[in-house]
């Protein structure tokens, strides 16, 4: 048959297919996907795993005008290729090209924007409650992982969608899953079955005639849950409110279609939950579909290869092996991350002290009181997460940890920019939202080394403490193998200049030496936000006519914020320039491109400081 994908511009002849041509279709989109993502990078194993999920919605529901949201949004490449966006897919996740999750800006197709984990079934049923108040017949569908599924929020969207009338239909794609063929089979039967109008309609005048008689109506549901209960996993999402179905094969066009349509023909809110295979299709990230999850450029006809090269060892390492250094040497070390062990840096400690780690799902509110309790108990919680990611448990962090003092130690990874995840990822706001609790204190190594011996500052305070370091490798320096630490609260001077004193919070600092030899400026490593080396500051500040703080951080309250402070505070006037990342969101793309693109690398520095002091 002639290809079909070529011809497609947006979803709407999808709908006309035939069954043989949505499998076609399906074959084309997953041939697509490996295709970019080789050349690209970005999301593979959950892309695969969704197409025919993806092919079937659209095929289904009037798009835009029901409305897919996507929780997470890294498994929609399908989605964006069916969706006008096909030819931009050379340009995913690069600078001026397409988002590699949903973005309302993006496309119309895209009506919720994600990336972080859990927010589907909240907006859609926003959308879904939205439409019934507005008198619009529209469907909205929530798709969520069953990773995603663990986080509190979603069972509070739950919770709140099984009182609401409404078109919501939410799917669990469950890939941790496998089912058998023959099981596979009875299942789309029954699945079908259950989805009718008039299993629904049976059902629901079953109840009504038998309520009047309570031994029947008792029997006949238990008869009904001994039936569901040999195909299915346990009712738990019927017992809030919602109409489940299946488990069903999420890559079984044949299942997924005439389930689809009969649910959506159904009134009140649903839930149906297929199963599919991360990395299907492309055998080699369904063997290993942790390695495919986020994988570079590769040839898909060799697969993955690892580099002869030897690479610079990244921050996300240092932190690794002081984990594990620092919990030989000291039993009361745990380990907590929420599902981010691999991008954590946690796989060898997991193996090293099993019984000292602790996974506890999407849950970033939970982690930070799971660990304020261990904390109280005498341990020394260490809890390994994304800068973005601490953003979700803002309030326990404050209420649960600071306010108690307890010593819990946070690796904030991903401080700054993170290149091709875009904004949702980017750890930009750390400084500001932390350095305002009291008790907190704030770490921000310039290289390696320097995080390795922050870490172990960090671990012996009595009192909380975030360290931040960024994604990726550093200026190279490499970790002394001990565990010393620096100087709580304290900086250094690294140049000695003349007039102009920059004052680096992080691993600007390198840049900031590079700009400082064309000025002839003193460098300040600062280390630390929080305490301020107000000594040391105001003893720099007394010596130059102008100071210029550099972070990779929001200036809006930020390290350069904190300095501006502790100067008003000690009736000192000097004239200071902050540079950080401005006040708007910036997008994807290469990280040194996107520093180059705000100033913030050694010519930017430069450039800024003559503008304003030369």
């Amino acid at each position: 048959m002639a290809p079909l994908l070529p011809t497609l511009h947006d979803p709407s002849p999808i709908r006309q297919y035939d069954r043989a041509q949505l499998k076609q279709l399906s074959d084309e989109v997953r041939a697509c996907v490996l295709d970019n993502v080789s050349r690209t990078g970005g999301h593979l194993s959950s892309n695969l795993g969704t197409v025919e999920l993806t092919v079937a919605l659209h095929h289904v529901f009037n798009t835009p005008h029901d409305r897919l949201v996507w929780d997470v949004g890294h498994q929609t490449y399908p989605h964006k290729i069916l969706t006008g966006r096909r030819e931009r897919m050379p340009t995913l996740r690069q600078l001026g090209g397409i988002s590699g999750f949903p973005q309302r800006t993006e496309s119309e197709y895209d009506t919720f924007g994600t990336a972080h984990s859990s927010t589907s079934i909240s907006a859609a049923l926003g959308m879904a409650m939205a439409a019934k108040q507005k008198g619009e017949k529209r469907h909205a569908v929530a798709i969520i992982g069953d990773g995603a599924l663990t986080a509190g929020m979603a069972f509070e969207a739950l919770n709140n969608a099984g009182v609401c009338d409404c078109k919501l239909l939410v799917i669990l794609n469950d890939n941790d899953m496998s089912i058998s063929p023959p099981v596979g089979a009875l299942n789309r039967y029954l699945a079908q079955l259950m989805s009718g109008n008039f299993y629904a309609a049976a059902k629901s005048v079953g109840k009504s005639v038998l309520r009047n008689a309570p031994p029947l109506f008792e029997l006949a549901k238990r008869l009904e849950q001994h039936a569901k209960g040999m195909v299915v996993p346990a009712t738990l999402f019927e017992q809030f409110g919602f109409n489940y179905v299946g488990p069903i094969d999420g890559h079984d066009i044949d299942s997924l279609v005439p389930t689809l349509e009969n649910l959506k023909h159904l009134d009140g809110p649903q839930f149906l939950h297929v199963v599919t295979k991360k990395g299907q299709g492309y055998k080699l990230a369904e063997a290993d579909p942790v390695a495919y999850h986020g994988p570079g450029k590769f040839d898909p006809q060799v697969g993955l290869v690892k580099s002869t090269t030897a690479a610079k060892q990244t921050f996300t390492q240092v932190f690794g092996q002081w984990l594990c250094d620092t919990a030989a040497h000291d039993g009361r070390l745990v380990g907590i991350t929420p599902a981010m062990r691999e991008g954590s840096g946690l796989v060898e400690f997991e193996k090293r002290f099993p019984d000292r780690y602790y996974d506890v799902g999407i849950a970033e509110q939970h982690a930070v009181t799971f660990a304020a309790g261990l904390a109280c108990e005498g341990l020394k919680p260490v809890v390994a997460i994304y800068s973005t990611f601490l953003q979700r448990a803002y309030d326990q962090l404050i209420h649960d940890v600071a306010i108690q003092n307890l010593p819990v130690v946070f690796a904030l990874d991903r401080a700054g920019l993170v290149g091709a995840d875009g904004a949702t990822h980017a750890g930009a706001y750390d400084i500001p939202f932390l350095r305002c609790i009291p008790n907190m204190s704030i770490a921000c190594p310039a290289d390696e080394r320097e995080c390795r011996q922050l870490l172990t500052s960090a671990y012996e305070q009595n009192h909380p403490v975030a360290v931040r370091y960024p994604r990726g490798a550093g200026a190279g320096t490499t970790p002394h193998l001990t565990l010393d630490a620096l100087p709580f609260g304290k900086g250094e001077v690294r140049r000695e200049g003349q007039r102009i004193a920059i004052l680096a919070f992080g691993t600007l600092l390198y840049p900031a030496l590079t700009a400082a030899e064309s000025l002839d400026a003193t460098v300040v490593n600062m280390r630390w936000a929080k305490p301020l080396d107000v000594e040391l500051l105001l003893q720099v500040a007394g010596t130059h006519d102008a100071l210029v703080t550099l972070e990779e951080g929001a200036i809006m309250g930020g390290a350069g914020s904190a300095v501006v402070e502790a100067l008003q505070a000690a009736g000192v006037q000097k004239p200071v320039l902050q540079l950080g990342l401005p006040d708007r969101f910036i997008e994807h793309g290469d990280p040194a491109k996107l520093l180059a693109s705000i100033g913030l690398d050694a010519d930017g520095i430069t450039a800024a400081i003559k503008k304003r002091f030369v």
